[in-house]
């Protein structure tokens, strides 16, 4: 007797059919798989580039130049690398990426990541109502981490000009820079640096108790502080809050916080030690403050201020004469 499958070629049996509906199943998320892995080591390159950048901004202006130069050539290697890689990982599971512009591209992977069809127009069927929250997840999420970058390389841009204008007036001074921790204490940090400097031996004050001798000195001349402290929106006051209320509010987050220290800090300190204060900047002029304190017995504080040291903001660091820290 002549077999179906002698005529015209074999019916697939119900079984056959289930595992090709596994293959098929299995494939496609070992291609969410590939395609989540591409997005992490794409991260992994781009804070390995941000960690280069910042090693490179370190030294002189003529080594800053060099190291920049030798990081974008080790970086574009490992871009082109990258990029090679991961179009064979992916043309090996049947996915080609179309010559469309960027931003198609970025959309075409996100809807891939997400577990939605790329295909054709006429091929696509309609998204489920699960498919549709994970491709929007994982936009933002890509929109996301696209701002991060873009902030990133504007934040290493920024420090690198302002390292090097900074240089360029500490350098003929005979000073550098002594760097501080960055953990919203640096200002009274720094302070501590300089105090311990001056005396040779341990500062008479830690970075806590100079956050209680500036809340205590601000509170005692809060007719002086005020009127700075609303002109600089220094904290949200309530509707039930008055003026002088919220002033001690924000004496409070300065003595017992870890909130970041400015202008106000500068002048309440400047008068509790009796010291002349000279901030040097990359960004704008020297600052001085308390120059009635200012005298050949009395060591100045010197302290660098950095608009774009961090991306969550300022930052103070110690100025000290070169080869003493």
């Amino acid at each position: 007797m002549e077999t179906i499958g002698e005529a015209g070629g074999s019916a697939s049996t119900p079984e056959e059919l289930r595992g090709s509906a596994a293959e098929e199943q299995k494939q496609r998320e070992s291609l969410e798989e590939v395609l989540s892995r591409h997005r992490k080591e794409i991260i992994e390159l781009q804070n390995k580039e941000i960690s280069l950048k910042k090693v490179a901004a370190k030294g002189s202006k003529a080594e800053q130049k060099a190291k920049k130069k030798q990081v974008e050539d080790e970086i574009s290697r490992l871009t082109s690398q990258l990029e090679a890689k991961h179009s064979e990982e992916l043309s090996s599971l049947g996915y080609k990426s179309s010559n469309n512009s960027e931003r198609e591209n970025l959309e075409s992977l996100v809807k891939a990541i997400a577990g939605i069809s790329t295909n054709s127009k006429n091929e696509s069927p309609k998204p489920s109502k699960g498919a549709r929250r994970r491709g929007k997840r994982a936009q933002e999420e890509a929109a996301r981490e696209q701002r991060i970058q873009e902030e990133q390389n504007t934040i290493i841009s920024d420090r690198m000009i302002e390292n090097e204008k900074l240089e360029e007036e500490l350098k003929p001074l005979g000073l550098t820079i002594n760097e501080i921790k960055p953990d919203g204490h640096c200002l009274y940090r720094a302070v501590e640096d300089q105090l311990s400097l001056h005396s040779k031996s341990a500062s008479p004050y830690n970075y806590q108790e100079l956050r209680v001798m500036a809340a205590k000195y601000m509170r005692e001349h809060a007719s002086d502080f005020l009127p700075f402290f609303l002109s600089e929106s220094k904290i949200e006051l309530d509707s039930d809050c008055t003026p002088l209320e919220g002033f001690e509010k924000y004496c409070e987050e300065v003595e017992k916080t870890a909130s970041w220290g400015g202008q106000l800090e500068l002048g309440a300190l400047t008068h509790c030690l009796k010291k002349h204060f000279l901030i040097f900047s990359g960004s704008f002029p020297e600052v001085e403050m308390g120059k009635e304190y200012k005298s050949d017995e009395n060591p100045s504080i010197l302290l660098s201020y950095h608009r774009h040291a961090y991306g969550l903001g300022e930052h103070y660091n110690s100025i000290v004469p070169n080869g003493t820290r």
